[in-house]
């Protein structure tokens, strides 16, 4: 078995979202046990094993569009002839049936987006240096009408936990009160659901749902870079369903 969570989102017609959990999967400590980050140091041969075991369990799936996410904007658009790369980028969109859009996270912030039609699907890996880079914006920036978006925050780190200094507050000049909250001294808590939303409603985004978790919190469910360091990615996913002709 392994650990997949299907949002709490209602999607059109043969679209497909879901992300992962830590539980199951062949990943020996610390990276136990569904790790699918080739990067973090884990067996080559155990994230093999997980990653096909996921796409295994994925309905009207072909093939996963795997990136090498680096904090940026970048927005790369997948295709059946693409699939068997790992291109440099932060955000994956795609209008072709059975082509997996996948972020892997371990605290930063995934967001999955779908058009009404379900015409068209992207994800987006967002930390806060992405964030305030632009991201989410630029991955907006491939649909064609931002009002007929529907956007998914899928688990991060939660508002309680993420403590930063003031050069991210400072990134954020312009956000509302209410994506920070102060720490001690210097440092303040940064809310990347709340800055996510603000950036898409903004942006005309029609609607905005999920941000309800925190991986930080929740060791047994989640893997956490700020909590362990050495340690696992789970990811999110967004498809259009592939019909058994494609």
């Amino acid at each position: 078995m392994i650990d997949l969570h299907q949002p709490e989102w209602r999607l059109p017609e043969g679209v497909h979202a879901s992300y992962t959990g830590r539980r199951g999967g062949v990943s020996l400590p610390p990276y136990h046990g569904f790790n699918l980050g080739d990067h973090v140091g884990d067996l080559p041969e155990a994230v093999e094993a997980n990653r096909a075991a996921l796409l295994n369990a994925l309905p009207g799936a072909r093939a996963i569009q795997w990136l090498k996410q680096v904090h940026g904007i970048e927005v790369i658009k997948a295709a059946g002839t693409t699939v068997d790369r790992v291109p440099e980028a932060d955000a994956v969109m795609t209008g072709e049936p059975g082509i997996v859009c996948a972020v892997m996270t371990a605290d930063c912030l995934p967001v999955l987006f779908c058009d009404q039609k379900g015409t068209q699907v992207a994800a987006a890996h967002a930390g806060w240096r992405g964030l305030a880079a632009g991201v989410l914006l630029e991955t907006l920036n491939t649909f064609e009408e931002p009002s007929k978006v529907s956007a998914y925050l899928c688990p991060a780190i939660g508002p309680e936990a993420f403590e930063v200094g003031p050069e991210v507050k400072a990134a954020f000049a312009e956000a509302p009160d209410v994506c920070f909250h102060k720490g001690h001294h210097d440092r303040w808590y940064a809310d990347l659901y709340e800055l996510a939303r603000w950036q898409l409603m903004q942006a005309g985004v029609g609607e905005v749902l999920g941000g309800k978790h925190c991986t930080f919190s929740e060791p047994e469910q989640y893997f956490s870079y700020r909590r362990d360091g050495v340690t696992g990615r789970q990811a999110s996913m967004i498809w259009i369903e592939s019909s058994p002709a494609s």
